[in-house]
């Protein structure tokens, strides 16, 4: 014979709900199990609210994260060996900086108090979009100090990528001309740079001008244009192009584009010259541009015009390299090779070497 199992239903009341008893009669006592069944529904909801404000946070956490790494405002400090400089062309040529020292200085006895501007790129690396003197000057300080846990990483603003080429040529152009001491000839150079560049879409120096210098007066535009002959047919033979004053500039320009062979004449005179100083080199450019004393023999005495324009057009291709992809650019007296890779880190015999084999072939 089975013994009857007895069934006990167990009410529990609404949150907020008032029980009612009999008038003599307490609030009857709960058993064990009521009062776990209770706790733990209290506890679910508990939880429940504890997890949906956390979420909360975290969403808004992650919005503001990504309007303030889109507007560059999250800094980190980032090793200076996984900085690349390759994406744009600078103005400035390193061993034409004579200011840097200051900058080292300074950096050295309180610290940089503007970081860097970099953008991620692949494989943890990152592309150096603002502050090239500001990282140089770090890196001088490793190489002097050996100090890695002090110089080897910089603080830097990481920007989001997808910033647009001219964007970011925009903002290096008016971060300069903040600084009054660059020059006509960086400002020049800058632009046959931007316009040589096979990934922007102007190949017209002057038009570049246009489109990098907004922010200039219109006079101020007027000189980088006239300075872009003489950086154009002068640049590589210049020690101190940033030396050059604007008058200066001006009349060896226009010599340059009215006298024919004047740029071969200056060249061969420069050529092989690596003790000159500032002063020899501008007495130099004064002598042919007819600011001092008399030309030199054989230089025409009255200007001509040259027979043919510079031609203006470019040919790029890409080669595929072990240290990543070599862009190069050919031009009108200029032949450019672009590659993620230390140059200066090559021995300049073998690198001569290499490069008078390769002008022996396309002779």
């Amino acid at each position: 014979m089975s013994r009857k199992r007895r069934m006990f239903d167990i009410d529990i009341p609404a949150d907020g709900e008032d029980q009612v008893f009999p008038a003599g009669k307490v609030e009857p006592r709960r058993g064990p199990m009521a009062a776990a069944i209770n706790e733990t529904a209290a506890s679910s909801r508990d939880r429940a609210e504890v997890e949906a404000r956390i979420r909360a946070e975290n969403d808004a956490l992650a919005q503001e994260h990504v309007r303030l790494k889109r507007a560059g405002l999250i800094t980190d400090l980032v090793p200076l060996d996984a900085i690349d400089t390759q994406k744009l062309i600078r103005d400035r040529r390193p061993v034409a900086d004579f200011d840097l020292a200051e900058l080292v200085a300074s950096i050295r006895e309180i610290g940089l108090s503007n970081p860097i501007r970099v953008e991620p790129a692949a494989d943890g690396r990152y592309e150096l979009i603002q502050g090239y003197r500001r990282l140089s000057a770090y890196r001088q300080l490793l190489e002097e100090t050996g100090d890695a846990d002090t110089w080897g990483r910089i603080p830097a603003g990481i920007a989001a990528r997808g910033d647009a080429l001219d964007s970011l040529y925009r903002r290096m152009v008016d971060e300069n001309l903040v600084r009054k001491d660059i020059s006509f000839a960086e400002m020049a150079q800058l632009a046959l740079h931007y316009a040589m560049d096979p990934l922007t879409t102007e190949t017209d120096p002057d038009k570049a001008v246009a489109l990098l210098f907004k922010s200039a007066g219109y006079q101020k535009r007027s000189y980088i244009r006239n300075f872009i002959p003489l950086v154009e047919r002068l640049g590589e033979s210049l020690m101190y192009p940033q030396e050059i004053p604007r008058a200066l500039g001006l009349s060896l320009a226009q010599r340059l584009t009215e006298v024919p062979g004047l740029a071969a004449a200056i060249k061969a005179e420069l050529k092989d010259w690596d003790t000159r100083s500032i002063t020899d080199e501008l007495a130099v450019l004064r002598r042919y541009a007819g600011q001092e004393g008399d030309m030199p023999e054989g230089t025409p005495a009255k200007p001509k015009p040259a027979s043919q324009p510079a031609a203006k057009a470019k040919t790029t291709f890409q080669l595929q390299r072990p240290q990543g992809s070599a862009k190069c650019t050919a031009a009108n007296g200029r032949l450019e090779i672009r590659l993620p890779r230390d140059f200066s880190t090559v021995d300049r015999r073998k690198l001569e070497a290499a490069l008078a084999a390769m002008l022996d072939q396309i002779e």
